[in-house]
């Protein structure tokens, strides 16, 4: 990005205004930069180093921003839906000027962490299949899942297609009989995010998921205090977990 930008450009970029709109607030005074009124929109300014300021407020720029999402059922991971709701519905319209996007995405009936962000490279990275980006899900399974499906599962299993699996890491939490029968819970790490490919797996070994939901995406785990469809920024700490994750260097 270079250093400088028209003001006009980065106040539309946060959702201040439109520029015909801001120029009619430079016209009546309401837009400072470092302390002087501005009479020119269309000034260049720099936003990393200028203190912006209208109606009194500071504005804070960002060309990109990186949402954490617990996904509810019964939206769809994606930006516009003739039918559904989509995650992006769920976002509060500050974000609206972004134009963020799910990156990958989860099923409808699917919980759990979604990552939301307008960084397109980013994103590239952490779907590229090359980059075998780890994605942990939790899961409840009809049926007793057993040693032989984690052995069989560390060597990758066969789809319904044809495709054959890289190795998945298979760790069953609890196995108990339910009404409508046998129910374990399980944990599964994959390398690859092939269409229903959790649900898909199970049913090459002759089992069913009846619950699925996503706990992590790299270095990134779900925030146990995000209620489901609550959405917060990522701290920077998180931020930087990922971009300097190994799975991501180009």
């Amino acid at each position: 990005m270079k250093q400088t930008q028209r003001l006009d450009k980065i106040l539309a970029h946060v959702g201040i205004g439109s520029r015909s709109e801001l120029k009619r607030l430079a016209k009546e005074g309401a837009i400072y930069v470092n302390g002087a009124k501005v009479k020119d929109s269309g000034m260049q300014v720099n936003p990393d180093k200028d203190i912006i300021q209208v109606n009194g407020e500071t504005v804070r720029y960002r060309e990109f921003v990186y949402l954490m999402m617990n996904k509810p059922q019964g939206v769809v991971s994606a930006t516009e839906d003739n039918r559904d709701r989509t995650v992006v519905d769920l976002l509060d319209t500050a974000y609206a000027p972004f134009e963020v996007f799910p990156v990958g995405r989860l099923d409808k009936d699917t919980e759990g962490f979604l990552l939301l962000t307008n960084d397109g490279k980013l994103a590239h990275n952490l779907l590229s299949p090359r980059k075998h980006v780890p994605k942990t899900y939790f899961a409840k399974v009809e049926w007793e899942v057993t040693e032989k499906d984690i052995e069989a599962f560390s060597h990758g299993v066969t789809l319904d297609d044809g495709y054959e699996t890289l190795p998945g890491i298979l760790k069953i939490l609890s196995v108990g009989n339910e009404a409508n029968g046998v129910l374990s819970e399980i944990e599964l790490t994959i390398m690859e995010g092939k269409f229903h490919q959790v649900k898909r797996m199970f049913q090459a070994v002759g089992k069913r998921v009846a619950y699925l939901k996503r706990v992590s995406m790299g270095p990134l785990a779900l925030d146990p205090n995000l209620a489901l469809g609550q959405v917060r920024e990522l701290t920077d700490e998180e931020l930087t977990a990922l971009r300097n994750a190994h799975e991501f260097q180009n």
